[in-house]
């Protein structure tokens, strides 16, 4: 294979390989039997064999150094000769067998030959299958990169593909200064994989979660009247509005409640928790403690009275704010109880009726001391019972948020002896909050807290609403907010959106809304339910992630911060982390996109396999980035500064190797186009755009102006 070779080896590392091209070798380019092949490119290969083994190098320096050539005697000086040198880092290997492997494990010697690389090892690097006389190649979704996202700037007969199940399997970066193309990127990859054919099948049951912090993404899979999205029915993108954008907020558990509400740790936390647990467990223990209501009523002073005296405490005497005066007061206080299925308090209801339907003394005495019993074995049954409330205060169980402030508060209180009018003191700036957070609507109404009313089958309907899956418990019948913002969404008509017997493959939450004080709070409980959510799914290897989905975190760095703002942890922070650790055993798969890599929680970039890098200018970020990638990538790196737009380089385990590409153009773009400061700045504008009173009108009520057909829009 002599005629292949271009130089030699002259040094080696554990990753670069310098190499001195041959003399007779007169410019960048050596014929061959086929071609006329480049030998000295940045970003093009070159094969450095040894034994039945080829490694490949990348291209990452070329320099010529003038040599002065000394005669023999060491008298005669000789006009000097320039030699040309290649620095390559070495990325994979191509083995006997013709399959490429990322990696090396064999180096080459000193003056070991180096050739320039044929069409042959680049269909072996790029995984080019030809097929021969229209035979129909078999995709192993395991092995194969099979999935053309963009193409080599450097050989553009050759489409860089990716492996979708690698990609996505351990998670993914899209990185890149603002104006760089991710969103473009992101929108490029989804709608490829929409396109490709999977051996004869397309993508029925997908599901990607996007957390568009921008309103970029609903334009990009759902088109605009002009130009509709080509897979909008196979795909039927669910978009979700500041209207749908509903979160319940008896779903959050106590960590979230701490959160969004900040109760000191010392005094407010432990009442407010008892209140959770108490408004969370209302219909268990009925609407006010048993022993409270003993005790409040007199009813335990008459467990040791004579008959005469049970008489007379019945008819004349006051104990607490209770007065004894006949029969119906006892059933009166029957009745307030609330068993809701519990046996010991279905007896002693039963007891008080019977207490309060007797007319003789014999009679009471004995009715009374039945319902001594039975509160007996009641009160001392109350240990175990708060036990089980304080297990169960992060259950997604609804109650009146109202009530929490005022009811559940006061019986928390009340329940700590000697303490609580200096409790109500402590507690009473953490009540007030929470009212002002009731009365704010930026606040109440994204997270329903003005809600008095529960929704049927909310849990289930919230988790199917935002995993686009709401088609499965869709009734037209029904009239919670969740089914009535569906509805809607079928009936529009300026494109066909939604289909409603069908699932979404792709759902969209626009976020760009939502006030800043509840951004991490719903992002962070979203993905919690989520993972909850899958992780009951019934423990057998065939279930377990046969639902996988991708959730896309778009600006990710405002949510899921390295550095916290204040001395609080992000709630959205602590919830990814633990997805990016263990939602893989389940099937999520996070896709972060951030213009900010080096403000991106460290766990969360350390635990993605595969990086897609656009232009990075900050010296940080780059520095960043470098640490997250092995050593030999470096050189790769050094272009980051330099990329144009749409260009990339990707590494990890979603490529064969290391590559810098140009990333297929998405259609329909998101609407994240760079403003035309000149074009705009030349044309006429009408005299009712932009529409400043109806803007201002919408922007009042929280929402987005959208014109009418007629109006121009802003």
């Amino acid at each position: 294979m002599s005629e292949r070779n271009i130089g030699k080896v002259i040094s080696v590392d554990s990753f670069r390989a310098y190499i001195r091209l041959d003399d007779d070798l007169k410019s960048l380019y050596k014929s061959g039997y086929e071609d006329i092949y480049e030998v000295a490119r940045i970003n093009s290969y070159v094969i450095i064999p040894i034994g039945a083994d080829r490694i490949v190098a990348m291209v990452t320096s070329v320099r010529a150094i003038d040599e002065t050539e000394l005669g023999k005697n060491k008298e005669a000086i000789f006009l000097t000769k320039s030699a040309r040198y290649l620095v390559a880092t070495m990325i994979g290997t191509i083995e006997n067998s013709g399959k490429y492997i990322q990696g090396v494990y064999n180096y080459p010697t000193l003056d070991n030959p180096v050739w320039y690389v044929t069409r042959q090892d680049l269909n072996n690097i790029f995984d080019q299958k030809e097929p021969k006389n229209g035979e129909i190649i078999n995709i192993d979704f395991d092995e194969d990169y099979y999935l053309p996202i963009g193409i080599s700037p450097s050989f553009s007969d050759y489409k860089i593909k990716i492996n979708p199940d690698k990609f996505f399997g351990k998670h993914a970066a899209i990185l890149g200064n603002t104006g760089s193309g991710k969103s473009c990127t992101f929108a490029s990859i989804i709608q490829s994989m929409f396109e490709f054919e999977y051996n004869g099948k397309h993508l029925q049951n997908a599901h990607i979660l996007i957390f568009d912090t921008n309103g970029e993404y609903r334009q990009a899979f759902q088109g605009t009247k002009e130009n509709p999205y080509r897979k909008l029915n196979e795909v039927n993108a669910f978009h979700i509005d500041k209207n749908g954008m509903k979160v319940p907020f008896w779903f959050m558990n106590f960590a979230d409640f701490d959160f969004l509400f900040e109760p000191t740790s010392g005094t407010q936390a432990p009442v407010f928790k008892r209140a959770l647990g108490l408004a969370k467990n209302q219909k268990a223990v009925a609407t006010k403690p048993i022993l409270d209501k003993f005790t409040e009523r007199g009813i335990l002073g008459l467990f040791d009275a004579s008959p005469d005296e049970i008489k007379k405490k019945k008819c004349t005497q006051s104990y607490g704010n209770w007065e004894f005066k006949n029969n119906n007061e006892i059933l009166g206080l029957a009745n307030t109880i609330v068993p809701n299925g519990n046996q010991l308090l279905i007896d002693i209801q039963n007891a008080l009726l019977a207490l309060g339907a007797k007319n003789t003394l014999n009679d009471e005495n004995n009715a009374l001391k039945d319902l001594e019993s039975k509160y007996l074995v009641y009160s001392s049954s109350q240990n175990v019972e708060q036990i089980a409330i304080e297990k169960n205060i992060d259950l997604p169980i609804w109650f009146n948020f109202q009530d929490l402030i005022t009811r559940f508060f006061d019986e928390a209180i009340n329940e700590q002896e000697n303490s609580g009018n200096r409790l109500r003191e402590f507690v009473s700036t953490l009540r007030l909050r929470l009212q002002s957070y009731l009365g704010d609507e930026r606040i109440s109404q994204p997270l329903l807290l003005n809600r008095t009313e529960e929704i049927t089958n909310a849990l289930a309907k919230f988790i199917s609403f935002i995993l686009g899956d709401f088609c499965k418990v869709y009734k037209t019948e029904d009239t919670d907010l969740f089914t009535e913002f569906y509805k809607k969404q079928l009936e529009k008509t300026e494109i066909k959106k939604l289909t409603a017997d069908k699932p979404s493959q792709v759902t969209i939450i626009d976020m760009s809304l939502l006030p800043y004080e509840v951004l991490e709070t719903v992002t962070g409980l979203i993905g919690r339910l989520i993972l909850e959510f899958v992780s009951r799914f019934p423990e057998s290897d065939r279930d377990r992630g046969k639902l996988p989905m991708v959730i896309a975190l778009e600006e990710a760095q405002n949510y899921i911060p390295e550095k916290n703002r204040g001395d609080r942890e992000s709630i959205a922070k602590k919830v990814f982390e633990r997805i990016a650790r263990e939602g893989r055993k389940y099937g999520i798969s996070l896709l972060v996109s951030s213009q900010r890599p080096s403000e991106l929680s460290k766990t969360v970039l350390s635990q993605c396999n595969s990086f897609i890098i656009h232009r990075l200018q900050n010296p940080e970020d780059q520095k960043y980035v470098r640490q997250l990638v092995s050593v030999a990538n470096e050189d790769i790196l050094q272009q980051l500064p330099i990329l144009p737009q749409q260009h990339v380089v990707i590494m990890g385990d979603a490529v064969r190797t290391p590559v810098q590409a140009k990333m297929n153009t998405a259609n329909p773009r998101p609407n994240s186009n760079n403003p035309k400061f000149i074009e705009n700045w030349t044309m006429d504008l009408t005299k009712d755009f932009p529409n400043y009173e109806k803007i201002a009108e919408a922007w009042e009520k929280g929402e987005k102006y959208i014109p009418t057909n007629n109006e121009p829009e802003a």
